[in-house]
């Protein structure tokens, strides 16, 4: 018993709950209710999942027991016993009744409580229920009183020369049909005889055979119990050591607690500050583009004004020297003027379209802008970007202090539990099992000589009780051999060989033998049934289908205040609800020993670990964790004059209609090209001459006019269109755009400033719950481990399967077979005597014999039946009647 509660305690230090709530979270919780109705629930977002800890696999157990038995061709007969006490006893295993008799008879059995109706109804349900075993023991008991009286009588009447003691045969026709059948039958008989031999010397061999493998399943289940011993040790240790994996984790991630957690807050204050920061950057290009978009007006007005100069010089010159051309005589001829005058028609439209001399100058927008771009937003966005992008390593600076004193605490708790692991003696303890295991394997050993001895001792008592009946055999089998060697049909009763009538003798003396050993083995058969039979149906039938655990686990069986017999036994704490059947189930499985034995009820690790692996010191220092974010800075001053100056820089009053006016009107009033193709039209119409060679002349000097002046200022209006166009896009509401920008890193500085603590508070919140879901997962898994893996009671269960092996399948059917066997022996003993006695008469000599004359009236037989000497047939006739 003492080595039994140093393992109790051995193993009550590993239970865990892995309960995830914690009191000291309520607190905070309450606290934070108040900011989460601030903040809009989009933001809200789980904790991210706890990464899994791989803890490895506890130290197994190799048990060398199988507790399994095939009991090979022998099972058969074990199968054909089963089926006739089935037979016998077809009743189901009376449970009720047993609970109730031990209930009723727990202060001793006294003769005056059996005269209560209570106890008379329980004596008739058991009566009821051992009918069969009582009547196959009532016949046994009959048989066994009748079979020496009837054999007394027997051979009396045999002395008396009744009962076929008469030495003498009457004749019969049917006599070898007779003998015939007699010998069949005798022989049918013997060889079932024999074949009962057989069941039972292989019942009484099987028991001899199976005390070795007796041996073997002792040693066996000694050793797994030394490995239970043995290992238990070695799997705490590791469950120990195990903290260890969740400590590194924990602080693996107390040094990274900058990115962990840093980034967390850095990404739910990303969702505010970026996209301020990107407007801001964005607009700091949109002064880029602007300052080139100026710059391209300006050139492109210059190029437009001189263009512009040119090319009206050049058209008036042109338009003069066409205008002379068309004044030569030639041109007053009926059939030339109307060419003529529709060219001097078209005269007018050799000139300039747009007027760009009258578009105001964006000089002074221009060097406002290049005043902004002197401070450099880009650089003042892109610092903003890194300050609040340095929050990790704010937290990690802020949080020094407070990761080494985890760091310390985490050291403290580790010791604590290697500590407490260490408390109790439980080397010392299993040494001193392992010592308890081995002197009592050495003691069991001792006895093998004795066992071997008392088995030998019985196996030559079954032996020699089967030699009864072989002896018997014998005499059948000889009597027969000889008898029907030495039979001679041409021999009469009186006249018949020794041989013949030697086996005649054998017979009887086999009905002699069997008369006086068959009440013997009778006496044997019914007391070998009634305790092996009952034993069977009350003991191993409700062990092999587990009705003998419900008898024990009954409430309330063994005293009416103690409620469960095995915690009572075990722990003193009948009320603790551990039962036989549930602790050999959980074992049969092999699970942990904590787990089946229910040691969480004298001894809950819970509130250990809680203490331990998550106390409440720790959970406040994890509570203190406070992050200031208010030396972050997204946009200083001098951004934000720039973007103010942006928007005052004028390019918001600038006319861009007029410009757009100017240049979709085109340089020219005519295409010069179109012009030019139609003035050679013109002249090919003329009559060949100085006139249409001057005209051709005029025409070609417009193209070049086109190819050199026209097409340059046609160019410089496309690039003056398209900046005029993407200035006055930009500048669409630009001191709106500009406040929106403003307003919004506005915005987000005051969620750094004033909201993140909630910010902090959340996620420092789900940065702790992932490092306590570290330690969630070892207690759990210790728990886990102690349910299936810790101290595995497999032993346990073969323990209870080897007795069951041992003392049902080894010794109650060997013993049930060999009654079986013997019980039919001496069954079919009974027809052998009657075959025996009947077929001895047709094999032994006779003193006298029936003797027939020839004449029909002559029946001596019938006459004399019991004529010594049968007289002659003149002797029947009266005196007058003589021949």
């Amino acid at each position: 018993m003492l080595c039994t509660r140093w393992l109790v305690l051995l193993l009550c230090w590993g239970s865990a709950s892995g309960e995830q709530q914690l009191l000291q979270h309520a607190e905070e919780k309450r606290d934070g209710t108040a900011a989460e109705a601030r903040v809009d629930p989009r933001r809200q977002r789980s904790p991210p999942p706890v990464e899994p800890l791989d803890f490895g696999f506890v130290p197994a157990a190799v048990y060398d027991t199988h507790a399994y038995y095939e009991p090979g061709a022998v099972g058969i007969l074990f199968h054909m016993v089963h089926a006739y006490l089935y037979v016998i006893q077809p009743n189901s295993f009376p449970k009720d009744l047993i609970v109730k008799v031990i209930q009723q008879n727990m202060g001793g059995i006294k003769l005056e409580e059996w005269r209560k109706p209570e106890n008379v109804v329980l004596l008739l349900q058991w009566i009821h229920y051992e009918a069969g075993f009582l009547i196959c023991a009532t016949i046994g008991v009959t048989f066994l009183i009748l079979t020496p009286i009837v054999g007394f009588c027997f051979c009396v009447c045999r002395c008396c020369e009744n009962c076929g003691g008469e030495m003498h045969q009457r004749q019969r026709k049917n006599v070898d049909c007779q003998r015939g059948f007699y010998t069949a039958s005798l022989i049918a008989t013997s060889i079932f005889i024999v074949l009962g031999v057989l069941i039972a010397y292989a019942a009484n061999h099987n028991v001899s055979t199976q005390i070795k493998s007796t041996r073997r399943l002792i040693n066996t289940n000694i050793r797994d119990l030394k490995t239970f011993a043995n290992n238990t040790p070695a799997q705490i240790d590791y469950l120990t050591a195990q903290y260890t994996t969740a400590k590194n984790k924990v602080l693996s991630d107390l040094d990274n607690i900058g990115p962990l957690l840093g980034g967390r807050i850095n990404s739910q204050l990303e969702k505010e500050v970026v996209p301020s920061l990107d407007s801001a950057l964005r607009m700091a290009g949109a002064m880029r583009e602007t300052k080139e978009a100026l710059e391209n007006v300006g050139s492109s007005l210059e190029v437009l004004q001189e263009g512009t100069e040119k090319l009206q010089a050049s058209l008036s010159g042109e338009r003069s020297s066409l205008s002379n051309t068309l004044s030569d005589p030639a041109c007053t001829n009926g059939a030339v003027s109307h060419t003529c005058n529709a060219i001097r028609s078209t005269l007018s439209q050799l000139g300039i379209s747009a007027d760009f001399s009258t578009l105001p100058d964006v000089a002074r927008a221009l060097e406002n802008i290049n005043t902004v771009l002197k401070t450099d937003l880009s650089n003042i966005v892109q610092k903003g970007y890194s300050s609040f992008n340095d929050t990790p390593n704010m937290v990690k600076e802020q949080t020094k202090n407070i990761v080494s004193g985890v760091k310390g605490m985490l050291d403290k708790i580790g010791i604590e539990i290697t500590g407490f692991s260490k408390m109790f003696p439980v080397e010392s303890s299993l040494v001193n099992f392992t010592i308890f295991l081995s002197d009592g394997q050495k003691n069991i050993e001792s006895y093998y000589p004795q066992v071997d001895q008392m088995d030998f001792y019985r196996w030559i008592g079954c032996v020699a009780v089967l030699c009864m009946v072989v002896l018997v055999l014998a005499f059948n089998f000889l009597g027969l051999l000889c008898g029907t060697c030495g039979y001679d049909k041409q021999a009469t009763p009186t006249t018949r060989g020794c041989l013949s009538n030697t086996g005649g003798n054998l017979l009887m003396a086999g009905v002699g033998f069997s008369f006086i050993f068959v009440w013997v083995l009778m006496g044997i058969v019914t007391a070998l049934f009634v305790v092996g039979g009952n034993v069977e149906k009350m003991m191993c039938e409700p062990l092999a289908n587990r009705q003998l655990f419900k008898i024990i686990d009954t409430p309330f069986l063994v005293h009416p205040a103690k409620k469960n017999f095995l915690p009572g036994m075990l722990f003193q704490n009948p009320n603790i609800d551990l039962t036989l059947g549930s602790m050999y189930r959980d074992c049969y499985e092999n699970n942990g020993l904590y787990h089946s034995l229910q040691l969480e009820t004298m001894f809950n690790i819970n509130s250990f670990l809680n203490r331990t692996v998550y106390n409440r010191d720790l959970a406040k220092v994890f509570e203190s964790v406070q992050v200031d974010l208010q030396d972050i800075t997204l946009l200083d001053q001098a951004g934000r004059d720039s973007l103010i100056n942006f928007a005052n820089s004028g390019v918001g009053h600038i006319d861009y209609e007029a410009y757009l006016a100017e240049v979709n009107k085109g340089v020219t009033f005519v295409d010069l090209l179109s012009f030019s193709s139609d003035l050679e039209a013109q002249a090919d119409q003329m009559p060949r001459g100085a006139l249409e060679n001057a005209l051709k002349g005029h025409a070609s000097s417009i193209r070049q006019i086109h190819r050199e002046q026209v097409v340059p200022m046609e160019q410089a209006m496309s690039t003056l269109s398209q900046s005029i166009k993407q200035l006055q896009k930009m500048s669409s509401d630009l001191p709106v755009k500009v406040t929106n920008i403003l307003s919004a890193i506005d915005a987000a500085e005051y969620l750094i400033t004033h909201n993140a603590s909630y910010v902090v508070k959340e996620e420092t919140k789900g940065y702790t719950q992932s490092l306590v879901g570290y330690f969630t997962q070892y207690t759990e898994w210790v728990k886990n481990s102690l349910t299936s893996e810790v101290a595995q009671c497999k032993p346990i269960s073969n323990i209870v399967d080897s007795m069951e092996i041992v003392g049902c399948s080894f010794i109650v059917d060997s013993v049930n077979t060999f009654w079986f066997g013997l019980g039919g022996c001496c069954i079919l003993l009974i027809p052998s005597i009657i075959f025996s006695v009947k077929l001895a008469k047709y094999y032994r000599r006779m003193d006298t014999e029936d003797v027939f004359e020839d004449s029909p009236y002559c029946d001596t037989l019938t006459r004399f039946p019991r004529a010594s000497a049968p007289p002659s047939c003149s002797d029947w006739w009266p005196e007058g009647t003589r021949r």
